[in-house]
């Protein structure tokens, strides 16, 4: 016949495990890094001061023009981003990130609570859109789900996106992020800044067609082939005269060389 010792020895040892278990530390979760665009100083504080009590990082500045230098340098997790901006507005920090290879989730903030400006944000690579004013518990869980949802690599991805160096006068403004000719400012749509920065990464290495569409059209799963030529050809006419030379490898790709 069974004794109800052993039992009761097994439940008694269960017991102390689960009491340890509960007595250790918790485990380190890395905390959200957020990189907030909000002009409005009395709101960029609150926002700064409230995430910051829950355990978050935040870099805050409001204006564009410092939003792309920040979003490279501090590589967030999820940036909150406001659209009306001083100099370069939200829709267009958005449109200049993405264009350079900037991944990270973006949280549009914006009195604009239109459905049309909702649409252009998400069509120009927003992933999320909260109208003023809004609950900061739901902002706070949003940001988290944005977080969560980040791709493993996109970090790396961010990173990557630093200005490359110099070749033949051409360099990306690290504050701007737009191209220059020897400090001078190059006008080049967001398109074209973007195969002109991947050029530039590798300066007389062929880049494949394939990896160029998913530099230059991020996101754009239906992107034909051969949108690239277009960009391609409108960039090799801009930087003509520069010391700069795009070829084009058939089968190959693209390269970026000093002229003959």
């Amino acid at each position: 016949m069974f004794t109800a010792k052993p039992v009761n020895r097994l439940s008694n040892r269960l017991g102390e495990t689960l009491m340890a278990a509960s007595q250790a530390a918790p485990a380190k979760v890395p905390a959200v890094k957020i990189l907030l665009v909000e002009d409005n100083p009395a709101m960029q504080t609150t926002l700064q001061r409230t995430f910051e009590r829950r355990g978050m990082q935040v870099v805050a500045c409001g204006d564009g023009a410092r939003a792309l230098d920040r979003w490279r340098a501090s590589v967030p997790d999820v940036v909150l981003l406001d659209l009306s901006l001083p100099g370069l507005d939200g829709l267009q920090v958005l449109a200049q990130a993405r264009a350079a290879g900037l991944t990270t989730p973006v949280l549009i903030l914006t009195a604009r609570g239109t459905v049309g400006d909702r649409i252009v944000g998400l069509n120009t690579g927003a992933d999320d859109y909260l109208p003023k004013p809004f609950d900061l518990d739901e902002l706070e869980a949003r940001v988290r789900a944005l977080a969560r949802r980040a791709p493993a690599g996109a970090r790396a991805a961010n990173e990557s996106a630093a200005a490359p160096p110099p070749f033949c006068g051409l360099h990306i403004d690290p504050d701007s992020g737009g191209a220059c000719l020897h400090g001078q400012p190059l006008d080049l749509a967001p398109r074209e800044l973007a195969l002109l920065r991947a050029l530039l990464a590798r300066p007389g290495l062929a880049l494949a067609r394939e990896r160029l569409l998913d530099l230059v059209f991020p996101g754009k799963a239906e992107v034909q082939a051969d949108a690239i030529e277009v960009v391609a050809y409108r960039l090799r006419k801009k930087i003509a005269g520069t010391g700069a030379q795009l070829v084009t490898l058939r089968g190959l790709g693209y390269l970026l060389k000093a002229a003959d």
